[in-house]
Parts: structure tokens; C-alpha cells; sequence
């Protein structure tokens, strides 16, 4: 019978649950950096992010997070600005919901921004009638068919 050589199994490739992230500093930016909401997870480490300033961006979550931090829609995060592509920037911090009240109440993020709405904030005025795809049919019309 071989040797076990490695060091556990998949539990500890797993990693304990670190619960020293409830009492952190509040981070606010500097320059180079905007508050972004995410719009939507496009997978392979990015997600689409409309940053405070107006822009929506292409956002890379780095490394040191990538696994660790789960970011979803309409989470608030912060991201680091490009100086040569206007249009990506960097994930650098997922802000918690009380933490992301608190930018609220600082005025960090504006009044109109929806903190926990999820993917709801995300859609634009042209999509709003999208969940009326279906076609109702009267007795008369499935008779003919």
C-alpha cells in the first residue's frame, strides 16, 4: 500500500472560516480609486461595474481575493482606475453591507444608490418590460390551431 504523503485531505485545501474580517477599518479612497456597484458577474475573475463617477467599467477581482472574497451583484467594492484603459479597473476591497451603509451615511456614495437591491439595480429602462415575453391566447385561437 503506498504512503500518504500529503498533509490532509480536502478539508484543509479548504482553508478555515477567518472571522477576523467583522471588525475591520473602514477603507475610503484615495486617488486613482472609485466606489463601484457590480452589475453582473461575467465569470473568469471580472465583473461589470458601474463606478460612482458615472462609468461603466470592466473590472479584473485580483489574486488576493480571487476564491477568498465572493463578490456578487450589487455588491459596493472599490477599484483602482486605470491611467492607460478608461474603460477596465481593478477590484481592490468588497465593502460588507454595514460597511457600505456607513460610505452612505458619510456621503462617500450618493443618496439614489440602491445598497442591498442585488441584480434589480442592474437593468436599464429598456429592459424593464423584458418579463413580458408571454402571449395569452383566447379558446377561440387554440381552437383554430
Amino acid at each position: 500500500m503506498p504512503k500518504n504523503k500529503g498533509k490532509g485531505g480536502k478539508n484543509r485545501k479548504r482553508g478555515k472560516n477567518e472571522a477576523d474580517d467583522e471588525k475591520r477599518e473602514l477603507v475610503f479612497k484615495e486617488d486613482g480609486q472609485e466606489y463601484a456597484q457590480v452589475l453582473r458577474m461575467l465569470g473568469n475573475g471580472r465583473c461589470e461595474a458601474m463606478c460612482i463617477d458615472g462609468t461603466k467599467r470592466l473590472s479584473h477581482i485580483r489574486g488576493k481575493m480571487h476564491k477568498k472574497v465572493w463578490i456578487a451583484a450589487g455588491d459596493i467594492i472599490l477599484v483602482g482606475l486605470r491611467d492607460y484603459q478608461d474603460d477596465k479597473a481593478d477590484v481592490i476591497l468588497k465593502y460588507m453591507p454595514d460597511e457600505a451603509r456607513l460610505l452612505k451615511a458619510y456621503g462617500e456614495l450618493p443618496e439614489n444608490t440602491r445598497l442591498n437591491e442585488g441584480i434589480a439595480n442592474g437593468l436599464d429602462e429598456e429592459d424593464e418590460g423584458a418579463g413580458d415575453d408571454y402571449i395569452e391566447f383566447e379558446d377561440e385561437d387554440i381552437d383554430k390551431i
